[in-house]
């Protein structure tokens, strides 16, 4: 259900939680008792929490603060080429 905000002729402002065809216009303030009148607020549309939120928050928060890379890359598992020859010679040549 939407929340509607309410303010009465003294200041205070509530919210009160009514289903769209049954939302009044005037409403009783807790505080005061006196007659709030209903106001126009801002939709509270949000994806705040959201995996999608997470991925643009990093992602601009990675345009002005990149991380700082302080060591050398981890290994990739494949190790360096075997030798076919022991000769020092084959080391000379060209290769593909």
């Amino acid at each position: 259900m939407p929340l509607y905000e309410f303010r009465c002729p003294t200041g205070d402002q509530f919210e009160a939680s009514f289903s769209m065809s049954q939302v009044p216009q005037l409403l009783d303030c807790p505080d005061c008792g006196q007659q709030a009148r209903r106001r126009i607020g801002t939709p509270r549309l949000s994806i705040a929490g959201s995996a999608e939120f997470k991925l643009i928050d990093s992602t601009k928060r990675s345009a002005h603060e990149p991380n700082v890379v302080s060591n050398k890359l981890p290994p990739t598992g494949r190790s360096s080429p075997t030798r076919y020859t022991g000769n020092p010679l084959h080391q000379k040549l060209p290769r593909p």
